[in-house]
């Protein structure tokens, strides 16, 4: 799998299991998790950042971000533009938005899978969207 021992990933930020971090985390680069935020974690997607949460790890918020690695605990949606992997403990309590998934085995979502593709191609390529007024029908004719 992509975030297995045989990944090579350059962590810019560690939050450290005895940590508890109440805000939300905006970053670049990677991001691993192994303690506490209550909070949305948040990656610029052009930053081509990757979060990875471990075993031990827990976040109560959002994730947004390009690359997204769960093995730990997340209680909100999951929006990922490029890869997410779930990996054998991860559980997720909220929808999860993806392009390209890896699930493992023992991995639970408590929500709804909706597969997405990346935002720079939908806004290209999708046709605007058009306003269509309601009316109300009338019984008199």
């Amino acid at each position: 799998m992509w975030g297995s021992k045989g990944g090579h990933h350059h962590w810019d930020t560690v939050i450290s299991g005895k940590t508890t971090i109440t805000g939300d985390v905006h970053f670049t680069g990677g991001l691993h998790i192994d303690g506490h935020v209550r909070g949305n974690i948040i990656a610029d997607d052009e930053s081509n950042g990757i979060v990875r949460i471990s075993d031990r790890g827990h976040v109560e918020g959002e994730i947004r971000a390009p690359n997204v690695i769960i093995n730990g605990r997340v209680h909100g949606n999951v929006f990922s533009s490029k890869h997410l992997e779930l990996a054998k403990k991860a559980s997720v309590k909220g929808d999860v938005y993806y392009t390209v998934m890896e699930m493992v085995m023992g991995a639970e979502i408590n929500g709804q899978l909706k597969h997405t593709t990346e935002v720079k191609e939908t806004k290209k390529s999708a046709p605007k969207p058009q306003v269509v007024e309601a009316k109300p029908i009338s019984d008199n004719g």
